[in-house]
């Protein structure tokens, strides 16, 4: 039995947790995901309000379009994204408001859809553009892709509704419009894509899918107009999906394609393509991303790097990237079952998605750097913010994709816990909640997690239901925990990264305990990684962890702060302590340049004291600060 709240149901084997199968229980994701819930969606809603992008949707309503339209014209997706954090959250809790504000946005958006399904509140009306006349940039069918994933959420949470029949219609227009016989155009941001192939499963309609795999064959001939100083590579219109070996060019717009790809490669069979997204996975991972998981080195495209090209300071990281890498990873995890995909995604989840809001909920990072050289100072705390980098955190940008991005993805964590596959459950991501898992034959399984996983490496699953039929329990050990141990009521053992099963029966009653060891450890780069050469990173667990100038009593010292790794990393908190020493600037080395006729001395006599460094995601929460992860070593 498939749940039919399950925001990704690929038609494979296996499949991920509907909303409402797993209910958190505090801890690290519970709070985020109640934090959301209570602040997140109000403090979207309140802003797109305030500045009237929802409004564009009543005044293409009343006809009234030959005024200014406040915000880019890409600014419908975000009220779409919203709805489908509304519908999830709804799905999740059954929360009248988010119900009641889903339906009162439904009614504004339907007034603005044309007689032939057309909708956008940025062209095609008086005083407008013409629909379609800038497939470059003017993001119609990306808005219209995120559209259709609102639609799928409604329809899993609360079935055949108005905004689901908007959606049809819509994605009928688009058919018409581009399809074999209509346009032969792509969009500049991908989006449309996956969009198309959602709704066309949740619909079983498959002239949708078809059109999702017409816009990905169309892909990669140049026929984009170009952007001033970028090539096509920035569309992903440089080369075709399938002959592509990493991911390069805008970093969101190129995930969001290979997700799209991945979905229809699932549905049609396609060997070839899912085969191809999956080269450019690995391509990209082992030589492209960032630490913390985080994608995109180059903010002039926000965009990939080449192979290598992983400056710590210039990183761009934007939020958006880190949850698009997991709607990739995730459909590749249901595609093939490899846990590789899963462990990508904590690492994403825990260093770049938790990493974005602040404790109350109502602030956002945009740009998420490995390395702030200096406190910021240049964020309105009341104001729309113009740029997306910065190390402060800030209510609302210009662009302020990330935001109502966060709120869809929190609002459906657990669904990314957890797979079904027949007769086997697979745990991917630990938190602290009851699992009631719909199996085969309207049979159920119930699991209690109890952990304060991140912060320690304790998880304890206790068995409350099983089917009459046995049923098989995996765990996936992340790549990271060499030394994990596994424990029930009569044996314990080591396990290794990758699946463990526990031993059997499963029964009622039983009782498991895994740990993983999360004390600190020194990560080193790649020595290809010219920025970040001699340098080396802390984790614990899942997490990375920095240095902050709030902890130092000289707050300038982070940048001649140097750490002695002939002593290991002790555990403090969910942080840790390293020895280091701040090595001054020699002032004879002071110069018109910042360039030396010999070389810098090494003292590796200097006296170390403790530096204590924090997880990576709550750095800048105590206010603005300098931030390092990769720290030189003496």
């Amino acid at each position: 039995m498939r749940d039919n709240t399950v925001p990704v149901d690929a038609p494979g084997r296996l499949r991920g947790l509907g909303v409402d199968e797993f209910r958190l229980r505090g801890g690290f994701w519970g709070g985020l995901q109640a934090v959301n819930a209570t602040a997140t969606l109000q403090h979207c809603l309140e802003w797109m309000e305030r500045l009237g992008w929802i409004a564009n949707f009543d005044r293409v309503a009343r006809g009234d379009t030959d005024g200014e339209r406040p915000g880019w014209q890409f600014s419908d997706s975000e009220i779409y994204k919203l709805m489908e954090a509304l519908a999830w959250e709804y799905g999740r809790t059954g929360s009248a408001w988010a119900d009641e504000t889903f339906v009162a946005l439904t009614e504004r958006v339907a007034a603005a859809q044309d007689g032939d399904g057309y909708l956008n509140t940025c062209y095609g009306h008086g005083g407008q553009a013409e629909r379609y006349s800038d497939l470059s940039s003017g993001h119609e069918l990306y808005c219209t892709g995120h559209l259709l994933q609102a639609a799928v959420a409604r329809l899993r949470t609360a079935g055949e509704d108005k905004l689901v029949e908007v959606a049809r219609r819509a994605a009928d227009e688009v058919c018409r419009t581009f399809g074999a016989d209509g346009q032969d155009g792509i969009c500049g941001h991908p989006e449309i894509e996956v969009g198309l192939a959602e709704l066309g499963r949740a619909l079983g309609e498959p002239r949708y899918t078809e059109q999702a795999r017409l816009f990905i064959e169309r892909r990669g001939r140049g026929t984009l107009k170009p952007v001033t100083l970028l090539d096509a590579s920035y569309f992903q219109d440089d080369l075709p999906i399938r002959e592509a070996d990493a991911w390069r060019g805008h970093a969101v717009r190129a995930l969001y394609l290979a997700a799209g790809a991945v979905d229809v490669a699932v549905d049609t069979d396609d060997t070839d393509l899912l085969n191809a997204v999956e080269r450019q996975w690995a391509r990209s991972v082992e030589r492209r991303t960032y630490l913390t998981g985080g994608m995109g080195s180059r903010h002039q495209d926000e965009g990939f790097g080449e192979d290598w090209e992983l400056p710590p300071d210039r990183a761009y990281c934007e939020t958006c990237a880190g949850i698009a890498s997991n709607m990739v990873s995730w459909r590749l995890y249901l595609a093939t079952g490899e846990p590789k995909y899963a462990d990508l995604m904590e690492r994403t989840f825990y260093n770049v998605i938790a990493a974005s809001p602040a404790e109350d909920g109502k602030a956002f990072f945009y740009a998420n750097p490995l390395h702030q050289r200096s406190a910021a100072a240049d964020v309105r705390p009341d104001e729309v913010n113009p740029r997306a980098e910065g190390g402060v955190r800030a209510p609302w940008f210009d662009v302020s994709c990330c935001p109502t991005n966060l709120a869809r993805t929190l609002a459906s964590w657990q669904a990314y816990a957890a797979s079904v596959e027949g007769d086997q459950v697979s745990l991917l991501q630990y938190a602290n909640g009851d699992m009631r898992i719909a199996l085969e034959n309207g049979a159920e399984l119930a699991l209690r997690i109890s952990t304060e996983y991140p912060r320690t490496g304790a998880i304890r699953i206790e068995v409350l239901e099983t089917p009459s039929d046995p049923i098989e329990l995996r765990l996936r050990i992340p790549d990271w925990a060499e030394g994990a141990s596994l424990a029930d009521e009569t044996t314990a053992y080591a396990v290794e990264p990758g699946w463990s099963v526990v031993p059997g029966p499963l029964k009622a009653g039983k009782v498991i305990e895994l740990n993983l060891p999360v004390d600190p450890r020194f990560t080193w780069p790649d020595e290809r990684i010219d920025a970040v050469r001699g340098c080396v990173a802390v984790e614990r667990g899942p997490l990375v962890l920095c240095a902050e100038s709030t902890d130092l009593a000289e707050p300038q010292a982070i940048e001649t702060l140097r750490i002695d790794t002939t002593k290991l990393p002790l555990a403090e908190g969910d942080g840790a302590i390293v020895r280091a020493a701040s090595v001054p600037v020699d002032p004879a080395k002071q110069a018109a340049l910042p360039y030396h006729s010999t070389p810098p001395s090494r003292d590796r006599s200097a006296e170390t004291s403790g530096v204590r460094l924090i997880p990576y995601h709550r750095w800048a929460q105590r206010g603005s600060a300098a931030m390092r992860v990769f720290l030189p070593t003496i």
